[in-house]
């Protein structure tokens, strides 16, 4: 194979998707290592505007590995249980309870993807 087309296979996007969520884009990528272990990204994406009026997208990063993954799952789970019981003991009422489907510790889609235009990371 030609050195060429093997860097080209170095990151391979196996999986996309992007979710808008208020004034943010969140980005969940699947890549692939030369080696094909797999890890994710996630990158949220926010529009600023500078002093001019130019608006520019403030984006930070998350590179989740593979040996990784199980306990960052678990971690996050805990964590949506944790807010679905602070929910639910009215504690918290910031936590507008429209938010989360009363059945399922994840929260609503506020839109469905259908109501957004596709946008790449590299799009931005």
């Amino acid at each position: 194979m030609e050195e060429g087309k093997e860097q080209e296979n170095y990151r391979d996007e196996i999986f996309s998707k992007s979710v808008r969520a208020g004034k943010r884009t969140y980005f969940f990528d699947v890549k692939s290592t030369k080696g094909k272990d797999l890890y994710l990204t996630i990158t949220e994406s926010k529009k600023r505007f500078n002093d001019d009026g130019k608006f520019f997208f403030e984006k930070h990063k998350l590179f989740l590995y593979k040996e990784d993954f199980d306990k960052f799952e678990e971690g996050f789970r805990e964590a949506l249980e944790a807010i679905s019981k602070l929910k639910q003991s009215g504690e918290y009422p910031d936590l507008k309870s429209d938010n989360f489907n009363e059945n399922s510790e994840e929260p609503k889609p506020e839109k469905s993807s259908e109501d957004f235009t596709d946008l790449s990371f590299d799009d931005l």
